[in-house]
């Protein structure tokens, strides 16, 4: 609100006041082209991790068995190639673009758009206080995403995500799963953290975060895909192994020394307690 008092001919005093239209003060601008940093678990999300490392993750029995029959051939079919990151694993690597919707008459946010540089997927935080749709509603690989400030935080949650991924190893995450992330600006530094809670894959919840540095000069360039036919299959092939018949599943384990139970992952590998099972088992492997 601003007030502006002056004198007017004959010496009256003239009063101006001006109301104008606050908008939140704890909104942060997001906007922008950020530069993924790659100093957080970069074998994981540049070469790729390796097969049969499930380790630290929280995934259940169908979930390894998920991972355990997943062929990396899979990617060779013309309909894969050109599968594009769902939103809560597109963190992961790529530079990324924010930029607002704001309604031209009142000023108010209406929505956050978020690109990415992989398949210059393009997704939709709304901002306007709508509802989720309805359970049976259509599936997307970017899901159906609402937004909300906390303090200087910008909190997402998604819903409606077809079947993904969380590791680009065969670890699934349904599509039954709901999805948390924060966005935190400090400065030029943006943190995006993904909170996925899964009852189909998951024991329990999956937490994941990034790193992005705001850049002057970067744009997101095109990302053209055409899928082809790399190698001549039948036409019902789709490659996989049955249970147990995957002959490159030990090898993670075995190259790095890791008892092959521990490789394999669960919500109990993932706490300090498990350690004492370590013991036991360290002792067997090396009896082999």
């Amino acid at each position: 609100m601003l007030h502006v008092s002056r004198l007017g001919m004959g010496g009256a005093l003239i009063a101006v006041t001006f109301v104008g239209v606050n908008v939140a003060e704890a909104q942060v601008n997001l906007a922008g082209v950020w530069t993924a940093t790659y100093g957080e678990d970069y074998p994981d999300r540049i070469p790729g991790p390796e097969l049969g490392d499930y380790a630290g993750l929280p995934l259940n029995d169908a979930n390894r068995l998920r991972a355990q029959s997943w062929s990396a051939s899979i990617l060779s079919l013309p309909h894969y190639q050109c599968r594009v990151h769902p939103a809560d694993y597109a963190n992961s690597f790529a530079d990324i673009r924010i930029w607002e919707e704001i309604d031209t008459v009142t000023q108010e946010l209406i929505a956050i758009h978020i690109q990415h540089f992989a398949w210059n997927t393009v997704r939709t935080i709304w901002m306007d206080g709508r509802p989720h749709p309805p359970e049976l509603a259509e599936h997307t690989s970017m899901g159906f995403s609402t937004g909300e400030w906390e303090g200087r935080t910008l909190k997402v949650t998604t819903t409606h995500l077809k079947e993904g991924w969380l590791r680009r190893n065969g670890v699934a995450r349904s599509d039954r799963a709901v999805v948390t992330e924060h966005f935190i600006r400090h400065g030029n530094h943006l943190t995006w953290t993904v909170y996925v809670q899964d009852p189909v894959y998951l024991e329990e919840p999956f937490f994941r975060s990034r790193d992005y540095v705001l850049s002057e000069t970067d744009r997101i360039g095109a990302y053209p895909c055409e899928s082809v036919v790399e190698v001549v299959l039948p036409a019902d092939y789709f490659p996989h192994y049955l249970p147990g018949q995957n002959p490159f599943l030990h090898e993670f384990a075995e190259k790095h020394g890791i008892p092959f139970e521990a490789a394999m992952g669960g919500a109990r590998t993932m706490y300090p307690e498990y350690r004492e099972r370590l013991k036991e088992l360290l002792p067997a492997k090396a009896a082999e």
